[in-house]
Parts: structure tokens; C-alpha cells; sequence
């Protein structure tokens, strides 16, 4: 039997275990933290991701865990409407959008995981500290990264680096890299339970490119009861230097953001008392890295976030983390061997989330936000004078092509039983 290390136990590890599980890969997954935990707020999966997903066995699971996404709305920074769309089978996809929680969709994953590979296919507090190619397998060193205690070593035919931004893989193919590319942004994200906004699974930006708000409830169990557990994010430009990353993630004083948004009251949604009805507030910067040329190196290759970490921007970086675990799932069922799925998953996958990077860079389809903020900063009465619709639904398909959830391709595929 083929056997493949997973290093990584976030979304694209745990994914591409149950893929390759599925297509008869033997498969461990080794992750640094000791316990896995529901960290984290609200993402998005997209249709295309939900399918795969769907696949897995995962659509139940899904239904109980995640908000479908009902529509998307961009608004000025007076809470004036600029675009609006219907999403997921609101929209006419074959599969929902989920707005879901993180960690809960982290647990989830997990429990499958276990379920399918058995307890012992996931290792946690194992850091990969080494790996090496001997003739036809991959080694790999582990150790505690608490205490420094060496682990051992384990083989397998090929090793997959879903180890997230900060990839030790990645580090050795590209050891001059350094540190990822800072935007000049900031995000602080939190959680609050509140009244909710609009249809109840509403999601919102609002804003532009240098002052942001994002929105959108993230728990089915809160919506049945007529409230909304309401994932959101402030956004600022703040200035060309990296905070340490020391920092990243860390909770912070919402003082040092909130007065920005004062005085954003819309009549649907009441940003200043969202933010300060919520408990704790996590900050980190906007980062993402160059595409590379290369993911695959033999028998070992990049997955998700350590091969394409990009801007959270149109919902995608989960999203393509799955369809990295899918294509490779896809190759090693199709290809002769080992080594030419790698190559063949890499061939797909590359340009296409190369792609993305660069568009979200450009802020992909919310870029129609600093349009209107260029054209009409003070406001408008009439849209139509400010931005056409013909011009908006060009740059919405535009993004959906890029990233791979254009709905007529997509409704054409077949499902895999």
C-alpha cells in the first residue's frame, strides 16, 4: 500500500488525510501542538470547496456545523449598498457556501479523521525538525518542541507540507525567502452573539481598501434562535513595518481600532456596539508570499498555506487548501506513480492559486469598494452615476473564474461517490 507523512494538522492536512485515505494511501498526520483545539473565528467555504467536502462524507457534518451563506453585499463606508449577489444554491450552485467556525470545522475534520484512519493516525505534539529522501522513501525527524525530546523517525513514500505560512518545509527548498510580505494592514477579528442583521445570513464588507468591515454570522444553532453569533473583522492600513511575530494573533485593547469605526451606525447593522459587545478581540497582520516556482521536490511537495498563503480576501484560503487535497488525491488515483502525481497535482495547482495571490493582492472582487470610495468619496444618491452594473458583475465573474468557482463549470462536474 502507498503510504504518505502529513505534516500539518490544520484544514489542508486533515483534508488531504481523508482524500487519500479514500483513493488507498496510508496516511499519518503529525502536527507540533499537543492538543488540537477549536481556536479561531469564522471562514468561509466556498461551493467548490463544499463539494469536495460533500465527497468525503462530510455533508451532514457541514449542514449541523455551518450558516449557509445566503447573499454577499459590499457597502460604502455610510453603509450605502454597492453590490449585492445571492450565494451558494441561493445563487444556483449545486452545493452551498458555509460560513462556519474554524475551530469547529478544524474538530469536525478531525473527528473524521479518527473515525476513518483510526485514533492513531493522527500524532500530535510531533514538530518535524528534519526530513531527507533515501531511494524511494521520505524520513522525517520529529521532536517535542516543548521539551526538546527527540520522537523518532518515520517513513513513508512521500511527504505532504500542509504546515501552514510559516512552513519548515518551504523553509529548506527556500531558505533566503525570509519573512511573508506585509500589506500594511491590520486586522483585528472577533466574535459576538447579537440581534441579527439583514436576512440572518447576510455577509457584509463594507468600506474600502484602507478602512474595512466584514461581517457575517457563523452558527446555525444561534440563528435558529433568531440571533446571530457574528464573526467580523476590522481592517486599517496602518503603515509599511511588520509587527514582530510575537504579536501575531494576540488579544488587544480595542482602543486601538474602535475609534476608526465610531461612527459607523448603519440603520441594519451597528458596527461601533458590535465591537464593543465583544469579549475578546485578536489582532495579526495581513501577510501573504510570493508565488513559487516550484511546490514538488520528488517525493515531497506543498499544500494549502505553506505553498499559497494569500490575503483573506474573497473568501478563499481554506477553500484552496481543499482543492489542493482533491487534485492530489485526483493525480495519485490517475498517475503511474508517486512521483508523477506530485508533479501532476503541482502542474494543476500552481498557476491557478499563483492566480489568486496576485488578485487578492489587487483586492480581488472587493476592489469595486475602492472604486466607488476613488469616484465618490463623500457619498452618492445614485450609484449608476458612480459605477455601472454592467461593470461590477464583470469584476464578480471575473474573480469567480480566477478562483475557480465560475457556477456553470462547476455544475457541470461530476459527483465522486
Amino acid at each position: 500500500m502507498k503510504s504518505a507523512i502529513i505534516v500539518g494538522g490544520g484544514i489542508g492536512g486533515l483534508v488531504t488525510a481523508l482524500k487519500l485515505h479514500r483513493v488507498g494511501v496510508s496516511v499519518r498526520v503529525f502536527e507540533s501542538v499537543e492538543t488540537i483545539r477549536p481556536l479561531g473565528v469564522g471562514i468561509n467555504l466556498l461551493p467548490h470547496a463544499v463539494r469536495v467536502l460533500t465527497e468525503l462524507g462530510l455533508a451532514n457534518e457541514l449542514e449541523q456545523t455551518g450558516l449557509p451563506t445566503a447573499e454577499l453585499i459590499y457597502v460604502n463606508k455610510f453603509g450605502k449598498k454597492i453590490w449585492q449577489e445571492p450565494r451558494g444554491m441561493n445563487a444556483g450552485y449545486r452545493w452551498p457556501q458555509y460560513s462556519i467556525h474554524r475551530g469547529r470545522l478544524q474538530m469536525l475534520l478531525l473527528k473524521a479523521v479518527k473515525e476513518q484512519l483510526g485514533e492513531n493516525a493522527v500524532l500530535t505534539g510531533h514538530h518535524l525538525i528534519s526530513f531527507q529522501t533515501l531511494g524511494n522513501k521520505v524520513e522525517a525527524q520529529f521532536e517535542n518542541r516543548k521539551t526538546g525530546e527527540h520522537l523518532g523517525s518515520y517513513t513513508a513514500d512521500v511527504l505532504i507540507a500542509a504546515d501552514g505560512i510559516h512552513s519548515a518545509v518551504r523553509k529548506f527548498y527556500y531558505p533566503n525567502e525570509g519573512l511573508p510580505k506585509f500589506s500594511g494592514r491590520i486586522l483585528w477579528r472577533g466574535l459576538t452573539e447579537s440581534s441579527s442583521f439583514l436576512t440572518g445570513r447576510s455577509m457584509i464588507m463594507a468600506g474600502y481598501q484602507d478602512q474595512k468591515f466584514v461581517a457575517y454570522p457563523v452558527c446555525p444553532e444561534t440563528a435558529a434562535n433568531g440571533r446571530s453569533l457574528v464573526n467580523w473583522i476590522a481592517e486599517l492600513t496602518v503603515s509599511d513595518e511588520m509587527p514582530s511575530r510575537a504579536d501575531w494573533n494576540r488579544r488587544i485593547d480595542k482602543n486601538k481600532f474602535a475609534p476608526a469605526f465610531k461612527s459607523w451606525d448603519f440603520d441594519w447593522l451597528d458596527i461601533p456596539k458590535l465591537i464593543e459587545e465583544t469579549d475578546d478581540v485578536f489582532e495579526f497582520p495581513m501577510v501573504d508570499r510570493d508565488p513559487l516556482p516550484q511546490w514538488t521536490f520528488g517525493r515531497i511537495t506543498l499544500l494549502g498555506d505553506a505553498a499559497h498563503p494569500m490575503y483573506p480576501i474573497g473568501s478563499n484560503g481554506a477553500s484552496q487548501a481543499i482543492l489542493d487535497a482533491d487534485a492530489l488525491g485526483k493525480a495519485i488515483v490517475e498517475q503511474p506513480t508517486l512521483e508523477q502525481a506530485l508533479k501532476v497535482y503541482e502542474a494543476e495547482r500552481l498557476e491557478a492559486t499563483a492566480s489568486i495571490v496576485l488578485a487578492n493582492r489587487k483586492n480581488g472582487p472587493e476592489v469595486v469598494m475602492q472604486i466607488v470610495e476613488d469616484r465618490a468619496p463623500n457619498g452618492f444618491e445614485n450609484l449608476e452615476e458612480v459605477i455601472s452594473q454592467r461593470e461590477l458583475e464583470i469584476i464578480s465573474k471575473k474573480y469567480k473564474q480566477i478562483a475557480g468557482f465560475d457556477r456553470e463549470k462547476l455544475n457541470q462536474l461530476k459527483e465522486v461517490q
